[in-house]
């Protein structure tokens, strides 16, 4: 393999990290652009979606084609995540809302170790093998090999994050959402339901994030119960890389990240791919804290 063939390897393998990265993303800044909140349950719900569509795939079992077992549990991880969030939403943040924030920043950490908790009654502290319903079928192109499920991450990822972009700029949902970042109290003052905004928008970020999980299992072929904190903690650094609270933002970031964590793989150690995310973290809070799509804005609080 020549050295441009080994760049374009890491670009392809990285990208498929940083779609993955993305969709979660998007939960974080979704949150915090509309309510100004680092849900650091995010990371968890993202496995809970992992652990979801790995139960599907295994009470399937064979005998139907790979691309209707990939909706199940793509569809499944989605639904139950959602209800997830919403739950959180309404149990653990909605009666802190007006609280300081560290009340909530306390409430999120409490949250995510619960989470984790849960996930390890019931599915076991041990790695669990995610099982592959995609054929292992892959391309070489120019010497660099692409396979269908990087394509399969591609499209599905893809999809969602344009869907997502239309939602927020073309509906009145989406209308609302915006109107609900920029004045929470103005909103509920115009009669704009606020609290269901809200927790719509926890339902979709936690969608988003389940897809996630669902991919991340696809792509390792194990999950554990920890894996939301650390994936979680990239994702959130993608989200500010991108600029916190920007859309576009957090699909940039995620983006930039997997590919900076591919490379970074692949030139100089796997076992260095987790240090990326927070050198980075901490080059942007001290040098860019708005993100690369970011504006500063005023405390509303």
């Amino acid at each position: 393999m020549t050295s441009l063939q080994l760049f374009l390897q890491q670009l392809a393998n990285g990208f498929t990290l940083g779609a993955i990265y993305a969709l979660i993303a998007l939960g974080y800044t979704m949150i915090y652009g509309v309510i100004q909140l680092i849900n650091f349950a995010h990371g968890e719900i993202f496995i809970v979606g992992a652990y979801i569509a790995l139960s599907l795939v295994l009470a399937l079992g064979g005998g139907f084609p790979w691309a209707v077992v990939v909706v199940i549990m793509g569809v499944g991880a989605m639904a139950v995540s959602a209800w997830l969030g919403l739950g959180v939403e309404r149990f653990a943040y909605r009666p802190i809302r007006r609280a300081p924030r560290l009340n909530a920043l306390i409430t999120a950490i409490g949250m995510s170790f619960l989470l984790q908790n849960v996930l390890m009654v019931f599915y076991g502290p041990n790695d669990r093998r995610f099982p592959n319903p995609i054929p292992l079928m892959r391309w070489d192109i120019g010497g660099v090999s692409i396979t269908l499920m990087q394509v399969v991450a591609w499209v599905m990822s893809g999809a969602l994050m344009l869907s997502l972009q239309a939602l927020v700029m073309r509906t009145k949902l989406g209308m609302a959402m915006r109107a609900t970042s920029q004045d929470l109290n103005a909103c509920a003052l115009l009669g704009i339901p606020v609290d269901r905004i809200i927790a719509i928008t926890f339902a979709i970020g936690s969608m988003f994030a389940a897809m996630g999980g669902m991919l991340f299992g696809l792509h390792y072929g194990t999950i554990n119960f920890h894996d939301g904190y650390m994936v979680g903690l990239k994702a959130f650094t993608a989200a500010v890389l991108g600029g916190i609270g920007n859309i576009p933002g957090a699909m940039l970031g995620g983006l930039a990240l997997g590919l900076l964590e591919g490379l970074g793989a692949g030139y100089l150690s796997s076992q260095w791919k987790n240090v990326f995310a927070f050198v980075i973290l901490i080059a942007l809070l001290l040098f860019k804290p708005t993100g690369l799509l970011g504006e500063r804005v005023t405390d509303r609080a």
